[in-house]
């Protein structure tokens, strides 16, 4: 599988790169300092010596679910970096096969484990429309619900900063951020444990020469890519606080220190996910919503998100209270917070005798509120809370279209926490949310960023914004939806029909 530097590359056919991958690299090269790496059976499930065709599917190949005061929780890799690529022009038909190879050149370097390296690979409409649109749309599905292509260019939030959309009165100046609706052809997704072997591959992929310290060809392709931006986000238990307090950041104190998340409260709860086969395209248990029929060529593929989300923990921990009032204590205790990730009222009570510090959960949990579980009180619940508390949490806002009537979840979220310089304003680290997830299409992906941020029941009900979820902490910057093909089609999907 692996190819030996024996020649110079090609000017027309190298992967160019310039300072695209600086931010992932960075964020990885600070986690080797700060992150441990988990001791993980060689595979979750022992059975498991397949590759999976839907390349999201990687429970078997990481930890087992765990479970934490009582809820159950799937830890994944440490880390995942997310590199874009655009293209010079479209694919060659050899294109494909070094593709491939250099993908497999990866599985033959890493183990395909949390432990070693998983890499997927999606494409978006820029992608599709480098080909010939008659094999685009014989092979495109198409939704149940209206009829329309699975993937369409991503279009802005109803909160992010954008013409037209509502203003986030609360915002603080240097989140006023427009959004970006990015034009990548191709997206890779990289996972794992050990942050110094994602950053290897990243590099790798990007024009490096060296894998696993041994020179080896770099992809190269007659379509002359070009890395354009680099992400990383890490999920591990207590990982923000450390670098919270390793950077000197003023909530760090007021942070949790047990959750691997940077607001709080942990996100990957496996009772709020779909099973990867149900956000396939071909869909599962009872789960379909769009025409794809097994065996065609997309079938268990699915559309995968990708935003840059920067965060206002300044805000969220310290300045959100009584914003109007200089007087007032403006530190936001535990009981606000929860209500505005979760619901009102607020599921727990918070620890009176410190309710901001540390957490500021309840006493008798462990992990001090870390891990709450994700209740589906019904899609009509935003608009109940709002009638009665004059408030609605950020779950109830996604509950509104996210699950199924008898409360099944339809997208599974692969989002975390980084730490990174993009697109901020003072040009300094800042906590970000790296978002992506896999949905059915495009359309209810739409549909569900739009109910999360309910401007709908904010306008209707004449509903203050500090008590509005957590649009005004969350600022999106970028975004885009591509589509990743099964497995067996990973490398430049639908190019051998041309």
């Amino acid at each position: 599988m692996a190819q030996n530097s024996g020649s110079p590359l090609s000017r027309r056919s190298l992967f160019k790169v310039g300072g695209a991958v600086a931010g992932a690299v960075g964020t990885l090269s600070m986690l080797e300092k700060l992150a441990w790496i988990p001791e993980r059976v060689a595979l979750a499930d022992a059975t498991a010596t397949a590759f999976p065709d839907v390349q999201f599917d990687i429970g078997a190949f990481t930890q087992p679910a765990r479970t934490f005061d009582n809820v159950t929780v799937a830890m994944p890799p440490v880390n995942t970096t997310f590199l874009t690529a655009s293209l010079a022009r479209g694919p060659s038909k050899a294109d494909q096969g070094r593709m491939e190879n250099a993908l497999r050149t990866i599985e033959a370097n890493y183990p395909y484990s949390a432990g070693g390296v998983m890499t997927h690979v999606s494409y978006s409409n820029t992608y599709f429309n480098r080909l010939p649109a008659a094999v685009v749309n014989a092979n495109m599905p198409r939704t149940l619900s209206g009829n329309q292509p699975v993937l369409k260019p991503a279009v802005a939030g109803p909160t992010d900063v954008a013409p037209g959309n509502r203003v986030m009165e609360l915002r603080r100046a240097e989140f006023n951020v427009p959004v970006r609706i990015e034009t990548n052809d191709i997206l890779f997704t990289i996972r794992g444990d050990d942050s110094s072997f994602v950053a290897d591959v990243v590099r790798w992929l990007s024009g490096s020469n060296v894998l696993k310290g041994n020179p080896v060809a770099s992809p190269r392709f007659d379509a002359g890519m070009t890395a354009t931006s680099s992400r990383s986000h890490f999920i591990q238990e207590g990982l923000p606080h450390k670098i919270a307090s390793n950077n000197g950041l003023p909530f760090t104190n007021f942070m949790n220190p047990f959750s691997p998340m940077w607001m709080g409260f942990a996100d990957q709860q496996v009772n709020a996910s779909s099973a990867p086969a149900e956000v396939t395209f071909l869909g599962a248990n009872g789960i379909k919503l769009t025409n794809a029929t097994a065996g065609s060529y997309f079938d268990r593929g699915s559309m995968q998100h990708l935003s840059h989300v920067l965060l206002d923990l300044q805000q969220f921990f310290l300045d959100g209270n009584e914003p109007d009032d200089p007087e007032a204590d403006h530190r936001e205790p535990f009981e606000e917070r929860v209500q505005y990730m979760f619901e009102s009222p607020p599921q727990v009570a918070q620890n009176e005798a410190d309710p901001f510090s540390n957490g500021g959960g309840p006493t008798n949990l462990g992990t001090i509120g870390a891990f709450l579980p994700n209740v589906f009180r019904g899609a009509n619940y935003a608009q109940q809370s709002a009638q009665q508390f004059d408030r609605i949490g950020h779950i109830s806002q996604l509950h509104r279209s996210g699950r199924t009537s008898d409360g099944r979840p339809i997208h599974l979220r692969i989002d975390g926490p980084g730490f990174n310089t993009m697109d901020t304003t003072t040009g300094r680290n800042t906590p970000t949310l790296e978002f992506s997830g896999f949905f059915t299409s495009a359309d209810f992906f739409a549909d569900l960023r739009r109910n999360q941020g309910s401007v709908d029941l904010l306008q209707q009900f004449s509903l203050p914004e500090e008590d509005h979820g957590l649009e005004r902490f969350i600022t999106t910057t970028r975004r885009q939806n591509y589509l990743i093909p099964p497995r067996r089609h990973r490398s430049f999907p639908l190019i051998e029909l041309t």
